[in-house]
């Protein structure tokens, strides 16, 4: 039996606590800590968890007599690298949710603590555990559609004024960005483990919508790769509807998350016709995959339980988590410089730790607003499917 510690009873840690009860026999939540306890207070009465303990200070848990096999963060940005650290060098092992920190610098403690603890590190990037998603990657890894050209990652999200007015939020000392760092940050993942690293990257970042918050609200970036693909990557929280797709277009065909499969050939003169025969080969084949057991969340939880079990390693490691960093880091460092920027980061950058992050990026408005709690439901974006 697994026993779980969360940290952090805000927004998001319901969706954990409901993904670990479906493993009952594997793993229990036997703590539960905020700064907030009466939040914990709330999580224990809502989801049944009579016996787990509440603490208010991650320290505190750490060096209590309770028997703590997996730390699972899910507190504000500013404090992942901390709390990561503190629980890897308490040999505990360790799953902290988006993003996986505020700078490279962090992510590279966090992975060397790892390391040095022997224990096991994971960061949340649930989308990669939906079918659609692993799929999507499962052809492009195929090679069906031919050398990548073009890539399309549309991460649009909306958010009202008052979501800025939470205390953490809309801060860059404390969220650690806008929504390029955390909205973005899914889409952001999906594109470098199915892509890698790009050679050079430009960006723009602007806030149009939320005069209440220093970071972005929208940003633009193209990225450039050995082969000369392009990808181009919208993070917004200001596009109504939500509409989250990416886009492959191959040299054969385009594909996509939600799945679409489009295929033309050239006339003689190069204007295209439909290739209905390919485009039946790649739906036969995307359709051919086997559907995954368990869903997003509950499905690297899963991942991560296996790993713990057998002594494996999970999907997402540190490693991966900090690829994704990279990528977020090399736009705030474009957006910030109005510059092109080549990859990958090198640790004499000024945006490689979080003092030269803060001190180089813009900063669009003063925050004037701050609220310890909101009402209203959270939404997690698609799923994927039309």
């Amino acid at each position: 039996m697994i026993n779980v510690a969360i940290i952090g009873t805000g927004n998001i840690s319901p969706t954990h606590v409901r993904a670990l009860s479906e493993f009952p026999e594997r793993c229990r939540i036997v703590a539960l800590c905020d700064i907030a306890p009466e939040k914990c207070e709330k999580i224990k009465k809502d989801f049944s968890l009579p016996d787990a303990v509440v603490f208010d200070n991650h320290k505190k848990l750490l060096e209590s007599d309770l028997k703590i096999d997996l730390v699972d963060i899910c507190t504000p940005p500013f404090c992942h690298a901390e709390i990561t650290i503190d629980s890897l060098n308490a040999k505990k092992n360790v799953i902290v949710e988006k993003p996986m920190a505020a700078s490279l610098e962090e992510c590279d403690k966090m992975i060397k603590a790892a390391q040095i603890n022997g224990k096991l590190l994971s960061v949340i990037a649930q989308n990669r555990f939906r079918d659609p998603i692993w799929n999507l990657k499962n052809v492009l890894d195929k090679g069906i559609i031919g050398k990548i050209v073009h890539a399309q990652v549309d991460s649009h999200w909306w958010r009202g004024h008052s979501y800025y007015d939470l205390w953490w939020r809309g801060l860059w000392n404390m969220e650690g960005g806008g929504c390029t760092l955390n909205h973005a940050v899914h889409h952001i993942d999906m594109l470098g483990w199915m892509m890698g690293l790009p050679d050079e990257l430009c960006a723009i970042l602007t806030n149009v919508s939320h005069d209440n918050a220093e970071v972005e609200d929208l940003s633009v970036a193209v990225l450039k790769y050995k082969n000369g693909a392009l990808a181009q990557i919208t993070s917004s929280v200001v596009n109504h509807g939500e509409e989250q797709q990416i886009i492959y277009h191959g040299e054969k065909a385009r594909i996509s998350a939600p799945w679409r499969v489009v295929s033309q050939k050239a006339q003689p003169n190069g204007h295209p016709v439909p290739n209905p025969e390919f485009e039946k080969e790649v739906d036969d084949y995307y359709n051919s995959l086997p559907t995954m057991k368990y869903d997003a969340h509950t499905g690297q939880l899963d991942n991560v339980l296996t790993a713990i079990e057998n002594g494996g390693t999970p999907l997402i490691g540190g490693v991966e988590g900090r690829l994704t960093i990279e990528l977020i880091t090399a736009i705030y460092k474009a957006g910030s410089e109005k510059k092109t920027v080549t990859l990958p980061i090198d640790k004499n950058d000024a945006f490689y730790n979080v003092e030269g992050i803060r001190a180089n990026v813009p900063y669009f408005y003063e925050k004037i607003k701050s609220v310890q709690d909101h009402d209203g439901e959270i939404t997690h974006g698609s799923n994927y499917k039309y």
